[in-house]
């Protein structure tokens, strides 16, 4: 199987993260800002978005970087990191697109303008911040309530993608509130295999 996307992409880590974790080489090619760009006919093909990753396996393109992780782990039969049981399965995925919706929106706006550059009004990125912050509580509660992972004793592909979301906001340009139980639990991913490489790596 081939990853097409640079690794600077937060996307592309949990991709990689998750094939490392569940013991899978991955090939990775570069595609994204800096190297070929994902607007090209060829990759448009693959993915009508423009954007990264994409998965190929065989003749198969799978994109969304959320998809990629659960596809990568069910087909490798990780059912420690996806369960088979549906409501197991579904507290996992709900957190996931908690993540790839609510969460990323409320930072968008903050993190393009103080790390990408991207121009917005003062009053735009303290909003951004501010809903970074409230989203971020909510993880901070649901990992105080678990006393553990996202989902409870069992790490999973919640705690790989949000592990990601929280290591950007931990890095990020702003004003944080203390979130004792969120610095607890990435301290706890920081012992898994790949995550210096593809989390705490200081990259954005």
């Amino acid at each position: 199987m081939k990853l097409l996307g640079r690794l600077t992409s937060i996307n592309v880590r949990k991709a990689m993260w998750t094939a490392r974790l569940i013991g899978l080489d991955l090939d990775r090619e570069d595609w994204g800002a800096g190297f070929r760009s994902p607007q090209e006919p060829e990759y448009l093909a693959l993915n009508p978005n423009g954007l990264i990753p994409v998965l190929i396996d065989g003749d198969f393109a799978l994109w969304e970087s959320n998809s990629i992780c659960r596809y990568l782990a069910a087909k490798a039969g990780a059912t420690a990191l996806l369960p088979a049981e549906p409501q197991a399965r579904a507290t996992v995925e709900q957190w996931m697109d908690w993540q790839a919706g609510e969460l990323n929106n409320s930072w968008r706006v903050a993190f393009m303008a103080l790390v990408r550059g991207q121009p917005a009004t003062p009053e735009a990125v303290a909003a951004s911040v501010a809903g970074w912050n409230r989203h971020m509580r909510m993880l901070d509660q649901q990992l105080d309530e678990t006393g553990a992972y996202v989902c409870g004793e069992r790490f999973t592909l919640a705690d790989i993608v949000l592990g990601l979301s929280a290591q950007r906001w931990k890095n990020a340009p702003i004003e944080r509130v203390e979130l004792p139980a969120v610095e607890a639990w990435l301290l706890q991913l920081s012992e898994r295999p790949g995550f210096a490489e593809f989390v705490g790596n200081g990259m954005p």
